[in-house]
């Protein structure tokens, strides 16, 4: 008899609307850390080797990861779309501005990929002239680089970051205590790019680890807890002004 009532109670917050955004959601992040992070390290030959464009190694990294960053691409574009209704409640032109940070992300996500698939196609097709296809190669690697600093190096730090955990914050669908890591973390990881593109410090630094690292932790913090746990009910006592519903836990 208990194991049925579970069943039933189990079965009614699977059913919720806003508890399948939550897992659907939830499951995107995580997916998010299973292609970004597999993905960067394929990359290594194209991006290490300067020879690779002349034939050094095998490209079939560089293509699982190009296969990876596109999953990624799809995760990013499916965590905007499937929170937009829930955040828009809170309020509509950020949640509109989340889904458009999302978009210009992997748009620039998109454009690295293409400049890297790009290497192996003129590696592919080079008839011999050695020292061009080297220029050409270092130039499209150097455009990946720049296109993974603005996108997930800048832009993610507005959107995910302090944009997300504001709405979030205020309509109380997480434990507010978290969403300080992405108000906080989301303008660190954006003032580290400010400063990569400055010359401060290169991009795979210390310091820009240490202030990616925030932004690290609330979206890993977004992808468990949303999936475990769904929104935070109890505190669906929203900020004044919000019009943020969410049902009660029984």
């Amino acid at each position: 008899m208990k194991v049925y009532a579970v069943h039933l109670v189990f079965r009614e917050d699977i059913m919720d609307p806003d508890r399948r955004r939550s897992l659907l959601a939830g499951v995107l992040f995580l997916l998010t850390f299973a292609t970004s992070i597999p993905g960067a390290l394929l990359y290594g030959p194209v991006l290490s080797d300067p020879r690779f464009v002349l034939g050094s190694g095998s490209a079939t990294p560089v293509l699982a990861g190009a296969l990876l960053e596109i999953a990624l691409v799809i995760a990013n574009l499916g965590t905007a779309l499937v929170l937009y209704p829930v955040l828009r409640r809170t309020s509509p032109s950020l949640a509109l501005g989340y889904v458009v940070a999302r978009v210009m992300e992997s748009t620039l996500i998109a454009v690295g990929i293409l400049s890297l698939l790009s290497v192996v196609t003129l590696r592919e097709a080079d008839g011999g002239a050695a020292g061009s296809a080297v220029v050409v190669a270092h130039a499209l690697v150097a455009l990946h680089g720049w296109t993974f600093l603005l996108g997930p190096g800048f832009v993610v730090g507005i959107g995910n970051g302090l944009m997300l955990g504001w709405m979030l914050h205020r309509a109380g669908l997480v434990p507010r205590g978290w969403t300080w890591f992405g108000m906080i973390g989301g303008p660190l990881v954006s003032l580290s790019g400010i400063a990569v593109l400055f010359g401060v410090w290169d991009q795979v630094s210390a310091w820009s680890a240490v202030l990616t690292l925030p932004e690290v932790v609330w979206e890993l913090f977004l992808g468990v807890y949303l999936t475990v746990h769904g929104f935070h009910r109890r505190s669906a006592q929203a900020a004044p002004g919000s019009a943020v519903r969410v049902p009660a836990t029984s």
